[in-house]
């Protein structure tokens, strides 16, 4: 089902809505913040400097930093008294960074979420449960409205107590799951454990997962647990631009479709800055186009994927973001290669033996840096050779992925941490 008329639009007809919307955007955050006036007065540009789409390049970038160093409310283009939310990050490495939104951002957010929540499979006959965190936290209320307005019926059971989350799933005829993916799997695992079989006695058929990189290994893993005839899609979306709704993947699977009417994606060279051409790989900067309370422009998600402007099965004309391979600040630099968790997670789950849980520790002795996997097997076995021989393999697997040896070390079912939210699975020692 497409939600809107506005997805399926001429590609003429997406960049003048573009063209339209970025120029009354940069005029507005000109006049009413002072750190993009000074940003643009630094750069020698001027409002009206932005004729077409492709002097957005010529505009300044804007960071995390640059909304910490503005706590809190220094990037805001309306008055305190016009917002009617405020949403923030959970600030643990530093300041949080606020997000604030007028009436009209809701609608927009609602709008955003319900075309992702279709693209998704999402039908008005559904029963969401929400298993996202409510609070300051951005993914909860995003797909709660967004699936309300579509008409589905809402189970907001957020995060935790999942013996009871089960019980909801079963008593209410859940059919759709709102989790990050490791609390997709953590779920099932429960499910197992208290007799409930995940694809017999429960009638999940969709999942929505978001705030986690979806591989395509933890999308199998998830049918898996799950049941293959369940369709597992990814979303996009980060608080500071919006929250969920960004873009989302259609059954097709094959990248998400971005609202492009109000948002504009680039890829740049992360180091450079430079805009890269279409279908290169690096990472995604967005322009929001449409938001009241806090416009941002050029904003450095620091997430890496390319763009993909070709039709879409699905008659959708939008362009879609590829899955993202990573992040550029999740990056570990190792023996001066190059690490992203996905790739350790694609050879994990490459093998029966092992399942979806599993630790990256970094350390360094001496000069040399030291990479361990800690993984969990499947089933306990005693046997030595089979210990060794499943090590062996993976530590050669690893090798030919990442180009660097890897101790792995194999631990026993239900060994490590489980989350409820964002799995963090990097324990970086060096320092």
């Amino acid at each position: 089902m497409i939600w809107s008329k506005e997805e399926t639009l001429s590609r003429q007809e997406i960049e003048a809505i573009q063209l339209e919307r970025l120029q009354e955007t940069v005029n507005r955050v000109y006049e009413k913040v002072p750190m993009y006036r000074q940003k643009m007065i630094d750069k020698g540009i001027k409002p009206s400097d932005i004729k077409s789409l492709k002097d957005l390049a010529k505009l300044p970038f804007v960071t995390k930093q640059d909304m910490r160093d503005s706590y809190p409310f220094g990037l805001f283009a309306v008055p305190k008294e016009q917002l009617v939310r405020i949403h923030a990050s959970s600030g643990t490495t530093g300041k949080p960074t606020v997000v604030g939104y007028t009436a009209n951002d809701l609608k927009v957010w609602t709008e955003c979420v319900s075309r992702i929540a279709c693209m998704g499979g999402a039908m008005p006959s559904d029963v969401a449960q929400i298993c996202f965190g409510y609070g300051m936290f951005t993914g909860a209320l995003g797909l709660h409205y967004g699936l309300e307005n579509i008409g589905a019926t809402i189970v907001p059971s957020s995060t935790g107590n999942s013996e009871k989350q089960i019980m909801y799933m079963k008593d209410f005829g859940t059919t759709l799951l709102v989790a990050t993916p490791s609390y997709a799997l953590r779920l099932a695992e429960v499910a197992r454990e208290i007799g409930v079989n995940p694809k017999k006695d429960l009638n999940v058929k969709i999942g929505l997962v978001g705030s986690e990189l979806l591989t395509d290994a933890m999308r199998e893993e998830m049918h898996k647990a799950w049941g293959e005839d369940m369709l597992v899609t990814s979303n996009y979306g980060m608080s500071e631009l919006m929250g969920p709704g960004v873009s989302g993947e259609c059954e097709y699977l094959d990248g998400m479709h971005i609202n492009e009417d109000f948002f504009i994606p680039e890829i740049i060279n992360p180091e450079t800055g430079e805009v890269l051409p279409i279908g290169e790989k690096g990472e995604l900067v967005i322009t929001c186009i449409k938001k009241e309370g806090i416009p941002l422009i050029r904003y450095r998600t620091k997430d890496i994927t390319r763009l993909i402007y070709e039709p879409c099965k699905c008659g959708r004309t939008f362009c879609r973001m590829e899955n993202l391979s990573g992040r550029s600040d999740d990056m570990l630099k190792i023996r001066g290669v190059n690490v992203f968790p996905s790739q350790i997670e694609e050879v994990i789950l490459s093998f029966n033996e092992l399942g979806p849980h599993y630790e990256i520790i970094v350390t360094r002795e001496g000069y040399v840096d030291k990479l361990e996997i800690r993984v969990e097997l499947t089933h306990t076995t005693d046997s030595f050779a089979v210990l060794e021989k499943i090590t062996n393999a993976v530590r050669a697997k690893l090798k030919t992925m990442l180009g660097l040896d890897a101790k792995v070390k194999l631990e026993s079912p239900n060994t490590l941490q489980r989350f409820e939210g964002k799995a963090k699975r990097i324990k970086d020692l060096r320092g």
